[in-house]
Parts: C-alpha cells; structure tokens; sequence
C-alpha cells in the first residue's frame, strides 16, 4: 500500500500530534507499507488559506500514485476547499487524521465564527476519520452535524450519516517505563516538598500559569515545580511566565527522552492543567511511572484520569481546587501513594502504541478495498 501524508512542516515537530503521525508512519512502513510525507508551510492562519488556490500543490496531489492520502487535520485551512477539487480528479479516499479541533480552543468570538466554517468545511471533505479520543470524535459530530454511525440501517440523510472513521488511542509506553510498585510507594513517602512536573509546550492553552497560580496559594517550601516543553512556541507567552517565575520552579526547556524519563521516574504528581487536550498523550506517559495526572474538564483528560482515584479532573483555570489537591497529596503520602499505584495500573490497562497503529492499519486497508 503507498500511503500520503500531508502534515505542516517537519513530522519531528514535538507535539502530541505529531507523535501519532510518527508512530502511524512507523508502523506502517515496518509493515512494509510505502509512506510518503508532503509537507506545506506553517505561513499563518490566513495565508495557509492561500494554499487551496496553489497550482503546484494540486498537481502534485493529483498526480501523485497514492492508494490512500491520509492529512492531519491541523491542515485543515490548507485543503477545506482543496479537497472539493481532488475529489473530482483522484481514485483514492482521503482520511484525516484528527487530533483536536481549533475550534474546541479559546478564540475572539470573530475568528472562532471563522474557525468553525472552515473546519466544518473541512471535516465534511473527507471520506474517513481516524480520532483519537472519544470526546475528538464526539466534538467532529457535533460540528458536522453526524447523528447516525455508518453501520446504521436507518434510512437517514447523507449529511447526518459518518462517514468510515475508526477510535485509536495514543499510547503511553513511548519510554518503556519500567517502575516497581515498591518504588513509587517509598519515592511517595520520601521527605521534602512535593515534587510537581509539567510537561507541555509554553503556550497559554496548556495552563502552566494556572499551575504556577495555584502553587503560589500553597507554602513554598510545600512544592517544587519542575517545567519541561519548548519556550519558541510562543515567545510573548513565555516572557510572561519567565517574569513571573517563582523560586522553587525550574524551567528545563525541551529534554531529550532519556531526561524526561528520569525526571518523571524522580516527581510525585503531573499537572497538566490546560484549557482543552484532544486526549493528553502526556497524563498517559506521566502514570506509566505512577504518576497522579491532573487535568481539566476541558477535552478528553476524563478518558483517562479518573478523578479522585488515579488523578484528579479540575475545571480550567480554578486555580482554589487545583491548590487544594497539591496540598492534599502533599500532606497525605497514603493517599498519595494509593492515586500513583492507581495511575500505574491505568497506564497498564491502556493500549500500547503498537496495539493502536495496528487498529488504524487495519482500518486503512479497509478503506483502500471499498
């Protein structure tokens, strides 16, 4: 099967997304599967539009010799009217690989009014999906207006029907984490401060302003904070956190998978309190070393923290509750040590990446046999 795959930029870029692009992509060439990366220019908002118009771009797709073309739907300003014109031109199904949508994020009212047509536009474009939560295929219905699975024998309109779609969750085991119950009980009643560890890009989405908010609420000595993720992402953002930065908080940057591992084997607890996640690669990866994750109701945290058992699930930004459930795990190592072997055994139960890229492998074939 010779497989395309359009993303922006590099499939290296350190992201969520971009993970499970690079574990589909590695398992379908370990399969012996062809994949071949077309990748458009991050230009803005605005001028991606641009890119329905490029002449070069559609011939390129137009004649390229795919069995399928799968697209990241991070793409979707780039091809929300492009696909329309592919669609009268080429054999092959277009899938789209998505992740979040833009519009479940905190815009202008202005530009979430435009946001919302255009990856509608996009959404109805395409002939199948791969989602990587429950919540992301929900919001892709709710959005769309989908009301009926395909399977469906009611005789319903087109445009209420979905279209082929599978649910592949990411997996957790991208550091093979290897942690004995033993350990995490003695590194949870270990004396000093608790250890707290986000991960995460320096965007305001993710919420670190939020974590470092709440941590202010608590005694200093009660805390440490360690924060690893990009500070390029968004430099105004991130000039406001560094002049707010606190003592007890150490800003690492981005690490390399051996540190990050080591730093989440070393912490007590991930907080991650962001605005909205498609799903929360990280809250996943984090209890792999028995970590408690605390997330928010904003996305699909809930698919995999349980609140009160293997993490905790906050309301964005309610920086009194998130500083309540530091000082408790702080103060009440038991408890503690309880929510960390909880979270191990979660990330135990939950699919491998292998196990999820051989589900959407085989959803593709699917799709290129119809």
């Amino acid at each position: 099967m010779k497989i395309g795959l359009l993303i922006y930029g590099s499939l290296d870029t350190v992201s969520g997304g971009y993970l499970y692009d690079r574990m589909l992509v590695r398992q379908l060439r370990a399969d012996g599967d062809a994949v071949e990366v077309v990748s458009l220019p991050w230009v803005g908002y605005g001028r991606t539009l641009l890119h329905n118009f490029s002449r070069s771009l559609y011939q390129q797709l137009i004649g390229a010799d795919f069995d399928l073309l799968l697209q990241d739907e991070l793409n979707h300003p780039s091809l929300f009217w492009l696909n329309r014109r592919l669609k009268r031109r080429v054999r092959y199904p277009l899938v789209s690989i998505v992740h979040h949508l833009r519009q479940s994020e905190q815009h202008p009212p202005s530009l979430r009014w435009l946001y919302r047509w255009v990856e509608r536009r996009y959404l109805q474009s395409v002939d199948g999906f791969i989602f990587n939560s429950q919540t992301t295929r929900q919001d892709v219905g709710r959005l769309t207006g989908k009301t009926s699975d395909f399977s469906s024998n009611r005789r319903l309109p087109k445009s209420d029907v979905w279209q082929p779609h599978v649910v592949a969750y990411p997996g957790g085991d991208r550091f093979q984490a290897t942690i004995t119950e033993a350990e995490i009980v003695q590194r949870t009643h270990e004396p000093g401060p608790l250890r707290v560890l986000f991960v995460g890009n320096l965007i305001p989405r993710k919420g670190l302003h939020t974590l470092i908010e709440a941590l202010c609420q608590l005694l200093s000595d009660d805390w440490r904070l360690d924060v690893v993720g990009s500070t390029a992402v968004h430099p105004a953002y991130t000039r406001r956190v560094l002049h707010n930065l606190k003592q007890g908080i150490a800003l690492h940057g981005p690490l390399p998978d051996a540190a990050l591992a080591d730093l989440m084997r070393r912490s007590h607890v991930l907080a991650v309190p962001s605005q909205y996640e498609g799903f929360g690669i990280v809250y996943l990866e984090g209890m792999g070393f028995g970590l408690p994750a605390i997330g928010t109701t904003g996305g699909a945290a809930k698919e995999s923290i349980t609140d009160g058992v293997n993490g905790y699930v906050i309301n964005a930004a309610d920086t009194a509750v998130l500083a309540h459930h530091l000082h408790h795990l702080h103060q009440n190592r038991d408890a503690l040590a309880a929510m960390s072997l909880s979270a191990r055994q979660r990330f135990l139960a939950h699919p491998t990446w292998a196990q999820s890229m051989a589900k959407v492998q085989a959803f593709l074939y699917e799709q290129v046999k119809r």
